[in-house]
């Protein structure tokens, strides 16, 4: 590990701060390692379309939309080859909570998720996306394991 300097105003330091505090870190450098793994993890989703991912879509849906949950359901079944799991949660009496969680490319991911929320009736979508494969992430150490 390598000791380094860095010069940051007042206030964004005192963001970083109330971050440490808020999620519990012991040192700002833990805080920055993460805010700077969770940069480089969202960067390469971002610029590698073949990477391998896994990914949470998480959207919610007004269940009284004509057809909405049928064709939800039918573009699930359509990427069957990405779907590992699934949770859904009724909110209220209109809406629910979905979250699907998926492994495939990020291309393949990022198609599959545009196609859900923009549905109409799908009020709100967030997909988080982990590339996963033989480099694990920053800092990480080499171990060995199958990859499947």
């Amino acid at each position: 590990m390598q000791r380094i300097t860095i010069s940051i105003d007042d206030d964004l330091l005192a963001m970083i701060d109330r971050l440490s505090d808020r999620r519990g870190y012991t040192s700002r450098s833990e805080a920055l390692r993460d805010i700077v793994r969770e940069a480089v993890t969202s960067e390469q989703a971002a610029s590698e379309d073949d990477t391998p991912c896994i990914a949470a879509l998480t959207y919610v849906f007004e269940h009284h939309t004509r057809d909405l949950a049928r064709r939800l359901t039918e573009t699930q079944h359509e990427h069957h080859d990405l779907s590992v799991a699934s949770l859904h949660v009724h909110v209220d009496h209109h809406d629910c909570l979905e979250v699907a969680i998926l492994k495939g490319s990020v291309s393949a991911v990022r198609r599959f998720a545009d196609g859900v929320v923009t549905q109409r009736g799908v009020r709100l979508g967030n997909l988080q996306i982990i590339p996963v494969g033989h480099s694990h992430g920053v800092g990480d150490h080499p171990h060995d394991h199958d990859h499947d």
